[in-house]
This record gives C-alpha cells, sequence and structure tokens, in this order.
C-alpha cells in the first residue's frame, strides 16, 4: 500500500460528496492514518460519521481564520501523533453575492473573506505545521481552471484560486528546506456544497461534457487517485506545480 502508517491531516471535509472526502477514502484504502479538522458544530455533526467510516484517530476544530485556532490544533496534532506525513487542505470560501454578476462589484470586505479562507489558510497552515511535518512530507491543495482563465460568475473565487496556486510556487522553496513538496490539485467542476453557490454551475458541467478529450465529467475519486500519487513516494520529485485532473478539459482552445 502506497501510504502505510502515514499520518494525514484532511481539512475540508463537509459530507461524502466533498473531493477531500474522495481523497482521504484514496488514503484510507492504502494505509494512511487519518483525522479531520472542521470549522464549526454544524460540521462536526455530518463529520462524525465519516470520521467512524474511514476509522479516524481523532477530529478537531479549526477555524483557518483564526491565527489562535490553528495553532491550538497543531498543538493538539503534536500531543495526539507527534509529527504529521500528509495535510490536505480543501478550503474555500467566497461570500454568495461575489459568486455571480460582474467581477467589479465584488465589496472590499468580500474580496478580503476570499482571499483569507481560501488562499492565506494555506500559508497560516503550512506555517503553523512546518516543523512538525516528517522529512518527505507532502502537502496538497485543491485549485481550479478558474485560476488561470476567466470563467462566468466565479470571480472573486478565480482570483482566490490565483494566489492559492502562487503561494504553492512560493511555499515550495520554503518547505522544500526540509524536503517537504507542496502542490495544487485544479480539478474539474463536481458537484460538492461549495459548487452550489456558483450561479449557473449546471451549464458548467454540461460543457465539460462537450467539449473535454474525455467527455465526461471528473468523480471525487478521480481527484482521490491524483492525491494519492501526490501524496506518496510516487512523487518525490515533484513539488510546487498544479496537476489539472479535469477529463482534459483546460487543454482545449475555442
Amino acid at each position: 500500500m502506497l501510504l502505510e502508517g502515514k499520518k494525514a491531516l484532511i481539512f475540508g471535509v463537509v459530507n461524502d460528496r466533498s473531493i477531500a472526502y474522495g481523497i482521504a477514502r484514496q488514503f484510507k484504502e492504502h494505509g494512511a492514518r487519518l483525522a479531520f479538522s472542521y470549522a464549526v458544530d454544524p460540521i462536526k455533526r455530518r463529520l462524525d460519521p465519516i470520521c467512524e467510516e474511514l476509522g479516524g484517530e481523532f477530529m478537531f476544530k479549526c477555524d483557518v481564520t483564526s491565527d489562535e485556532e490553528i495553532e491550538a490544533g497543531a498543538d493538539l496534532v503534536s500531543e495526539k501523533w507527534g509529527d504529521v506525513d500528509i495535510i490536505v487542505h480543501s478550503i474555500a470560501y467566497a461570500n454568495r453575492e461575489d459568486l455571480k454578476g460582474r467581477f467589479i462589484d465584488t465589496s472590499r470586505e468580500g474580496y478580503g473573506v476570499a482571499l483569507d479562507v481560501s488562499s492565506y489558510s494555506l500559508v497560516a497552515l503550512s506555517r503553523a505545521y512546518e516543523t512538525h511535518l516528517n522529512c518527505g512530507g507532502s502537502v496538497l491543495t485543491l485549485s481550479y481552471y478558474g485560476a488561470g482563465k476567466v470563467v462566468a460568475n466565479y470571480n472573486a473565487m478565480g482570483v482566490a484560486k490565483a494566489a492559492l496556486e502562487a503561494c504553492v510556487r512560493y511555499l515550495s522553496v520554503d518547505l522544500g528546506e526540509r524536503q517537504v513538496r507542496i502542490n495544487a490539485i485544479s480539478a474539474g467542476p463536481v458537484k460538492t456544497m461549495a459548487a452550489k453557490g456558483i450561479s449557473g454551475f449546471s451549464t458548467i458541467l454540461d460543457r465539460i461534457e462537450e467539449k473535454a478529450p474525455l467527455h465526461r465529467n471528473i468523480t471525487i475519486d478521480d481527484v482521490g487517485k491524483a492525491a494519492l500519487f501526490l501524496a506518496s513516494d510516487l512523487s518525490t520529485g515533484t513539488t510546487g506545480e498544479v496537476m489539472f485532473v479535469d477529463s482534459g478539459y483546460n487543454i482545449m482552445g475555442v
């Protein structure tokens, strides 16, 4: 098994349709030990049965907009495990009003929220866990095609994902000093809870089926398998990269 005995922290499972759930399931099948974070108590109630299903060893609260909660979570993980091999960052949020209409109408507050939760949180978590990550460890985050191309209604989230991908490149240098890799997966659209907030999302799904080389939308298992590669020793020479898992849609021209 590719991750036998590896300790993986999963940030961002909301339900069993979450991309992070698909990743965690693949990790579990390949022998990883799992722990999960949640931001608020209502999510904890949904996460409880998932943690039990996947054999999670513990859960902990972590609102990534709070440096204090991030540090408290890192202290708890250190107490429980001592060290960590894998971190999965699958966290993104923008106000609903900033996911429709014109990007130019994005408020200062809305812009800040999108960047803080969806991008800066990766920096904050990487800093908090830097000394806990084992040599050869792996950090993964989730991006989307809208980071590099204009996607209708993606707006503030597209800018946040662009910043996220830049963070991956810069963090690869800092984490690389400890032989820790960091990469992003640019996943095609998936019917997650977060995606429901994007106006016209069903139209995007239809376009993928029509235009992508594989003529199908991806699944959370597709993303999970790519994450398994990036988290395992199969990818020891890969860092600072963005891997597309989108049925090939990103290669298509007009």
